[in-house]
């Protein structure tokens, strides 16, 4: 009974973040990120890490500065790598390309080329536990494109890749 009480309150919290997630990719980007930052609050430093990475990994998409978007895929990445030392995270594997991938792309817009290209290989090594759907279609095709963008020195800062953000399961 407990199990199923805790797994509840799980499923509650990202249901809350998606539906926030709904708000920012209706256009209303401020308010996503005031209500990401109230749950952010909510949960604490020392929240569940599958809360705080997909938090951190949509709180990202909400920042102005290339900086702090960098800040807030750092923390999803951390909270991915402490989630992953707990028993049962296997289901965040899946979402370790679309990490790198974010982190590769934030290092693309600070001009930090070798930053970028080495979580790039990350997201590259790591995008065989993407699965045979949209979703992986997506980070891959990603991949690719910013891997182009970025073979080719042009202009590796537009956002046309494009990498798709996903809840871990």
């Amino acid at each position: 009974m407990a199990e199923r009480q805790e797994r509840t309150a799980a499923d509650a919290v990202l249901t809350r973040i998606g539906q926030v997630v709904i708000l920012h990719h209706a256009g209303d980007r401020e308010e996503a990120r005031r209500r990401l930052l109230d749950l952010w609050a909510e949960l604490g430093e020392h929240g569940e890490p599958v809360h705080r990475c997909t938090l951190a990994h949509y709180l990202a998409d909400t920042q102005d500065d290339p900086s702090d978007e960098l800040a807030w895929d750092l923390r999803a990445l951390s909270a991915a790598e402490e989630a992953e030392e707990a028993a049962g995270a296997a289901g965040l594997r899946g979402f370790y390309p679309s990490l790198h991938l974010n982190l590769a792309a934030d290092y693309v817009k600070l001009g930090r080329t070798d930053a970028a290209r080495s979580h790039l290989d990350r997201a590259r090594g790591t995008a065989a536990a993407l699965g045979d759907d949209g979703y992986g279609n997506g980070v891959r095709a990603a991949i690719s494109r910013l891997e182009l963008r970025l073979a080719d020195d042009g202009d590796p800062g537009a956002d046309s890749w494009g990498p798709p953000r996903q809840r871990p399961k």
